[in-house]
């Protein structure tokens, strides 16, 4: 099944370094991490501020949706919870 990503809210957790954002498989809620190598393989350019982070992921929205997409179908890391953590080998 395919999500869906109504919620165009982001945060920077600076603790862990990633970005968070959420999806939605019909009407439950899955949170997903993505790792400031992921975008940084996304956006070469940018530095790891959180402006610019939030900013990266803005602009690469639609490939982080769809990789989000594909690691959730795929279900590996984060089977059983709805947590997943995008890296940048998933890029």
């Amino acid at each position: 099944m395919k999500l869906h990503f109504p919620n165009p809210s982001r945060s920077f957790d600076s603790d862990s370094g990633r970005v968070l954002f959420w999806g939605y498989d019909s009407t439950m809620e899955v949170s997903f991490f993505l790792e400031t190598d992921a975008l940084q393989r996304l956006n070469p350019e940018m530095n790891k501020a959180e402006p610019e982070l939030l900013k990266a992921f803005d602009a690469a929205r639609d490939r982080i949706y769809e990789v989000a997409d594909k690691v959730y179908v795929r279900g590996g890391r984060g089977k059983g919870t709805y947590a997943y953590v995008l890296a940048a080998e998933d890029f």
